[in-house]
This record gives C-alpha cells, structure tokens and sequence, in this order.
C-alpha cells in the first residue's frame, strides 16, 4: 500500500516511544530516494502547551498532535493506514509546524 502525505498511520517507533499514530508530513519517496518518511506524533498524553495541535478524528483517540515531536522515520516502521486529514486540516498543520519552526 502506498503512503501518501497527509495520511494518519499506525507507526512502530520502537520500545521507548511505542506504537502510536502519526501524520505523514512526506509522501511515499522516489526509487532513487531513501525509503524515509517525516511524520509528526500524535499522543493522547496531552500537557495543554501551545505546541500541542488538536484536530478530532474518529480513528483517533483523544488527544494531540504535537508540534515538538517531528521525526524521521523508515517505511518499515509504517505499520497499517488509519485516515487522513481533510485539506483544511492539513494546511492548519503546515501553519502551525511554521510557527514553531520560525519561518
């Protein structure tokens, strides 16, 4: 299955993280790129800090996506498709990741 930005998946980020949704900020790479996807966490162990962006979907638990968790990861950690997020929903997230990245 492909994986195309803006998707919601199941991502195995191993023992200390465990496994928890993610966004895909990257779609699926190019056959002569590295097989790498940058996705953005989401974690239901909410602190109500400012970087902690809220977007309720109905395969999601309650909780955030948390704009201080970006990370890099393998296709092999991509473990099944949840949902995606709406265009609207998307262009909030690249809003925010703007701001807290100051550009």
């Amino acid at each position: 299955m492909r994986a195309e930005r803006g998707e919601v998946w199941q991502v195995d980020f191993g023992m200390a993280a465990k496994i928890r949704p993610a966004l895909l900020l990257t779609g699926e790479p190019a056959d002569d790129e590295l097989d790498l996807f940058t996705v953005l966490l989401h974690t239901t162990a909410t602190r109500g800090n400012r970087w902690e962006l809220v977007i309720s979907k109905s395969f999601l638990k309650p909780g955030a996506f948390h704009l201080q968790q970006v990370q890099t990861i393998s296709g092999a950690k991509l473990l099944r498709r949840l949902g995606c997020l709406t265009n609207d929903k998307l262009q909030l997230v690249e809003k925010r990741l703007l701001e807290r990245f100051g550009l």
